[in-house]
């Protein structure tokens, strides 16, 4: 981009949230400097970019620095609001469900299935049957949200397509992973059309992870924390 408008994002390859960044980047088809992070060996910038929790995504626009996922999603739609598609909805309703329904991923989806990866026994049966009732969940607020359309905005990505695709590439690894599988044809068949039509997308081509790369290395994680507890 211009001098006068440099977009930098701190990330990890692996990590949802940063896909979920790099996703509405490419949407409104903005051009950045990607700078992957080693978060076992924190660098200074993303230590003085995000002193509070010193995570990734780290968004720096003109050396302003923007962190946590969804808010810097509503930061990009706002500064680049004539920019490529909006991604949050013009009625302040509609507005209002999308906000809900992405905090409802992040609240009520994404815990279960860390507990689902990480638990055996019946904590794991739990975490599995916890994240099975939300995606079914998931499932009315596309057929809802939708309106019979391809994506949750409609005829387009919106906000929560691009909350939701962010975690993708670990749900669909989550069959090899847990033992599950979180879409099917029987249970979730809008959901299941949408991650075809999702994916399929150049921008998600671009910003998920390969889902068996992403696989093996969620597989070491586990072990790595295995070892950790019986230390």
């Amino acid at each position: 981009m211009a001098g006068e408008d440099e977009l930098k994002l701190l990330g990890t390859w692996a990590s949802p949230w940063v896909s979920r960044v790099k996703l509405a980047l490419h949407l409104k088809g903005l051009s950045y400097e990607y700078v992957e992070q080693d978060l076992d060996n924190k660098s200074d910038l993303l230590l003085t970019s995000n002193p509070v929790h010193k995570k990734v995504p780290v968004l720096i626009h003109n050396g302003k620095p923007i962190c946590e996922s969804v808010v810097i999603l509503e930061y990009i739609d706002e500064a680049y609001g004539t920019t490529g598609p909006s991604l949050l909805p013009t009625d302040p309703y509609e507005c209002a469900i999308a906000r809900f329904w992405v905090d409802y991923i992040d609240q009520k989806l994404v815990i279960p299935w860390k507990v689902a990866f990480t638990a055996d026994g019946e904590e794991k049966t739990e975490g599995i049957k916890h994240m099975l009732a939300v995606v079914q969940t998931l499932e009315g607020a596309l057929k809802e949200c939708s309106k019979g359309k391809p994506f949750f905005g409609g005829d387009s990505v919106g906000y929560v397509d691009i909350a939701l695709g962010g975690l993708l590439a670990f749900l669909q690894g989550t069959e090899e992973l847990c033992g599950t599988k979180p879409f099917d044809i029987a249970n979730t068949p809008l959901l299941l059309a949408w991650v075809e039509r999702f994916i399929a997308l150049d921008a998600a081509k671009v910003a998920l992870p390969d889902v068996t790369k992403l696989v093996e290395f969620a597989k070491t994680k586990r072990a790595q924390m295995a070892l950790s507890i019986k230390k």
